[in-house]
């Protein structure tokens, strides 16, 4: 019997949903990498293929508006959490903060987090832009 291909979650627009309002496929792709996110990890978490995000990002489907506020969703969590966490390494002596290689080794260390270990030092990488200094590390190199 065949393996079944996962059903796409449906996002739609709005009634009348302006053109000049949509998000273009370069936008799209500039957003997703600035949150080091994958195709896929996205894919997953908007419940579409990963084929469906390589589609919207080459322009061959337009970008439904729920994917985009989702984005935005996602980039205002990003937001939030950087600005949580340079206070408090501006604040500290000698900053410094761990990073991860894997996925694994990120949910192992933070269970809690849905974001995949390139969103992580994506996050760092912009933590280190606002804290002079930071000291950053592989998490296993601190074992």
């Amino acid at each position: 019997m065949p393996e079944r291909q996962p059903v796409e979650q449906q996002h739609t627009d709005p009634p009348d949903m302006p053109a000049d309002e949509r998000m273009t496929d370069a936008e799209f792709r500039v957003v997703r990498e600035h949150l080091g996110l994958t195709g896929e990890w996205l894919a997953g978490h908007l419940g579409v293929s990963a084929r469906t995000v390589r589609h919207w990002e080459q322009g061959k489907y337009p970008i439904p508006d729920g994917v985009r506020l989702e984005l935005e969703s996602l980039e205002a969590r990003t937001a939030e959490f950087i600005g949580g966490i340079v206070p408090q390494l501006l604040d500290m002596p000698d900053p410094g903060v761990l990073t991860y290689r894997t996925d694994t080794e990120y949910h192992t260390a933070h269970p809690e987090v849905p974001f995949p270990a390139s969103w992580h030092r994506a996050v760092v990488a912009r933590v280190a832009q606002e804290v002079p200094g930071l000291a950053i590390a592989y998490a296993q190199e601190e074992a």
